[in-house]
């Protein structure tokens, strides 16, 4: 699936399933909950901290569908065509960091 066929399906599917849209500000406020949740996630698989046991079925690429899902439904509501945002991105972080990640000793 390309990044503008999820944007369609995850529009199709609110303005059908999900009847409409939260509002802007709603959206984001959920999508901080799911960074939130990866980052749990993340801090007791990865870090030093430890799952409790409600917490052991938690999956994690679940959880960052859910970041991505509302993501997708915040570019919808504003117009954002994430296709052409992601290859300008791309392209500045090629031109503003290749060398400086080249040449960074912490790097190597």
């Amino acid at each position: 699936m390309t990044i503008k066929e999820a944007q369609e399906t995850v529009d199709k599917w609110i303005t059908t399933t999900g009847v409409r849209y939260f509002n802007e500000l709603t959206n984001t406020a959920i999508l901080m909950e799911e960074v939130g949740e990866v980052a749990r996630i993340m801090a007791r698989k990865y870090g030093e901290q430890s799952f409790k046991e409600s917490e052991k079925d938690k999956d994690l690429a679940d959880e960052m569908a859910d970041v991505l899902w509302i993501l997708l439904c915040l570019a919808n509501q504003t117009g954002v065509d994430l296709t052409t945002a992601l290859e300008k991105n791309i392209d500045k972080k090629t031109k503003r960091d290749s060398d400086r990640h080249r040449n960074n000793e912490k790097l190597k």
